[in-house]
């Protein structure tokens, strides 16, 4: 009896310890994560902490410390359950100077830590305050563009920024640092946009997230594009429903499959061009014009506005964009220039698709192969063989469907043919 009664006492004196110890100690406090991280800030961005805390968050403060003078931005208290928590601040109210500044946040949670004072984290991070927008100049003096085709900006900024190049409508396009120092950004005419809409400006955010805007002066050449009435013949249906019966297994006729294929794999095609384009050397891979693939004839023209017939009847209009060029059945397929592979697959309306990049968001597609001779990552001179001519995908009789595309967005490729054109446009402004 005695020896149990010695053991009892024994373990009460020890739960006593191990309690009066995470009374006094406790344990972690509440994880605190803050967005963006450490260093340039300015009053644009927003300050984002995320708090957890598994024993309940019962407060959080955040405040600046500047020199000698500090400022309460955020003091909260939160009721009893709140486990995750997520405020936004904006840094604007606190009167800050440029220069460094402190963020120190304390957050206390609702354990018997420290004899029922919970667990509390404070944490200091140093960021520097700077709310003036990068300097942009435009080195480039003019910009000849002709709708469909593409222009190239030159400029330079006075400090390093999170992403630059050239904007208007809704759309964005990358620039790309040069071993000179200077920036260069190849940008589109898109064919289907109003000349209203299209203003390019270059657009830079510095890492702190002020932006700067500044024009660039341009001409637009108007250009007229081809339309083509193609009729869709049964053998044409049976053939693109055998080769895309698996991916719409729903469609009922070989109609339902081809027009599904036009219309909903085209725009995946497009969603798929666009992640591609970013997969991009920042300079230059190509050297001169782009080689046309050899002893072919023209059989469809950049921007082509294709309405589609059966039975007479219009089933779907869609515009074509690239170039269909036949030459021998199986013919062996060059690479335009030189560069690297960066897709080398099946692709919707392309069937067996190669895609090279040559740099600056600039890559080539080489569509509808029978066979498909290079793989993702290799490097290719201009003539390398990549592929042979074939009619996979939407194709309509052996040719190649040969694409010029700027960070995602198709332009024509005759201009990337004509070594004066690539000279006064793009070269000249590089060198």
């Amino acid at each position: 009896m005695k020896q149990s009664a010695v053991v009892i006492i024994g373990l009460l004196l020890v739960l006593t310890f191990l309690g009066l110890f995470f009374l006094v100690r406790g344990g972690q406090g509440p994880q605190v994560i803050i967005t963006p991280q450490p260093g340039p800030i300015s009053a644009r961005q927003t300050v984002v902490l995320t708090i957890k805390s598994p024993a309940g968050l019962e407060q959080l403060s955040m405040e600046t410390l500047q020199g000698e003078k500090s400022y309460q931005i955020l003091a909260k208290k939160y009721p009893s359950g709140t486990t995750q928590i997520r405020e936004s601040v904006n840094l604007a109210a606190a009167g800050l100077k440029e220069g460094p500044v402190r963020l120190i946040v304390k957050a206390t949670d609702r354990s018997f830590a420290h004899f029922g004072a919970g667990n509390r984290t404070e944490n200091s991070y140093p960021f520097v305050y700077d709310n003036k927008p990068p300097a942009i100049s435009v080195l480039s003096t003019s910009h000849n563009i002709a709708r469909g085709g593409v222009g190239l900006v030159v400029y330079t900024l006075n400090k390093e920024v999170q992403k630059s190049g050239i904007v208007f409508a809704d759309r964005f396009y990358p620039g790309y640092r040069q071993k000179s120092g200077n920036y260069a950004c190849l940008f589109p005419f898109p064919f289907d946009i109003n000349e209203q809409q299209f203003q390019p400006k270059v657009f830079a955010v510095d890492l702190a997230g002020n932006e700067r805007r500044a024009g660039i002066y341009f001409h637009l050449i108007p250009k007229a594009f081809r339309s083509d009435r193609i009729a869709l013949t049964d053998s044409f249906l049976e053939k693109v429903a055998a080769e895309f019966k698996d991916k719409f297994p729903k469609a009922a006729t070989p109609l339902e499959i081809f027009l599904k294929a036009n219309q909903e794999l085209r725009q995946q095609d497009a969603k798929t061009l666009h992640e591609l384009g970013l997969k991009t050397s920042p300079v230059p891979l190509w050297k001169d014009e782009f080689l046309r693939l050899p002893n072919s004839a023209p059989k469809g023209t950049f921007a082509q506005k294709r309405t589609y017939l059966y039975q007479g009847k219009v089933v779907d209009q869609q515009t074509h964009l690239g170039v269909d060029l036949a030459s021998l059945p199986h013919a062996p397929v060059p690479a335009a220039n030189s560069g690297t592979v960066v897709y080398a697959d099946y692709l919707g309306i392309y069937g067996q698709c190669v895609i090279i990049d040559h740099g600056m968001g600039l890559q080539s597609l080489y569509g509808h192969l029978s066979q498909i001779g290079s793989k993702v990552g290799d490097t290719v001179q201009k003539e390398t063989i990549i592929g042979r001519t074939g009619d996979t995908g939407l194709a309509g009789g052996d040719h190649l469907h040969f694409g010029m595309i700027v960070s995602g967005e198709q332009v024509n490729p005759i201009e990337w043919w004509d070594a004066k054109w690539i000279e006064n446009n793009v070269t000249s402004k590089l060198e």
